[in-house]
């Protein structure tokens, strides 16, 4: 009985509650604390986000873009002046003509380019060919036109079992020219005439030299014992010219013309 007396008769003990924290003061030109600053994320949210107005405002902005026939930007823009024609490619001029010739509903043609000789008759079928042969040591006997180009034939004296033969041509009047090489074929003995040898080359010509007006010209070197021997059609040069012949196209054709194209 005693014992609970004593213990009825303590007083309760006051709690003192924990004093709040402080939060040093970070001294000039210091800080204490590790973290990097926080910001908040609506304020980095609303400083990249437009206004409703700038919003408006951008999607009324117009832009424009200047592309090529596939798609691709221009590079450069060209200025022509009053009298200057600008360079319009064959196939370009093809289409257009065409297109021209359906609208106005005639019968349709294609334009062929073709190489023809300048010389008349062919060097082999003169009458001096034989004495021209004996003087220079080589001629050109045949040129055979056909659409990749030229293939022609060449006889040449049989001076030595070693021999080359080239031909130089050009397409720009001599400012610049190639040089190919003609390959053997076979010898022959022409009559009243030397033992000679046969070669034959190939000139190609690119589609796009083939335009109404261009010449080709080409000379015949023969190289033999350390001598050159030159076939130049008396210093003339032998020349072939483009020019063109209008095929006609059947009506059935036409749709098949322009779909090819």
């Amino acid at each position: 009985m005693s014992h609970s007396k004593t213990d009825s008769g303590k007083r309760p003990v006051k709690i003192r509650p924990p004093s709040p924290k402080t939060t040093p003061r970070p001294t000039a030109g210091r800080s204490l604390s590790c973290e990097p600053p926080t910001k908040s994320i609506i304020q980095r949210r609303t400083q990249s986000l437009p206004s409703p107005s700038e919003r408006r405002r951008l999607s009324h902005r117009a832009s424009v873009r200047f592309v090529d026939s596939l798609g691709l930007d221009l590079e450069s823009v060209k200025v022509f002046k009053s009298g200057e024609d600008p360079f319009v490619p064959e196939h370009v001029l093809f289409r257009l003509l065409t297109s021209a010739e359906l609208a106005s509903s005639k019968g349709m043609e294609i334009s062929l380019p073709y190489l023809k000789p300048m010389f008349s008759v062919q060097p082999g079928d003169c009458s001096n060919f034989t004495e021209r042969l004996r003087c220079q040591q080589v001629c050109l006997e045949r040129v055979l036109c056909y659409e990749p180009g030229i293939i022609g034939i060449v006889q040449v004296v049989n001076l030595a079992f070693e021999k080359e033969v080239s031909v130089r041509y050009s397409f720009t009047n001599w400012k610049s020219c190639s040089e190919t090489k003609a390959y053997w074929v076979a010898s022959k003995s022409i009559s009243n005439g030397p033992c000679c040898d046969t070669f034959r080359f190939h000139l190609p010509v690119p589609p796009y030299i083939l335009h109404p007006g261009a010449v080709l010209e080409f000379a015949i070197c023969y190289k033999v014992m350390g001598m050159q021997f030159w076939d130049n059609n008396g210093g003339q040069n032998y020349k072939l010219t483009c020019q063109s012949y209008n095929l006609p196209v059947p009506k059935e054709c036409e749709d098949s013309v322009i779909h090819f194209i």
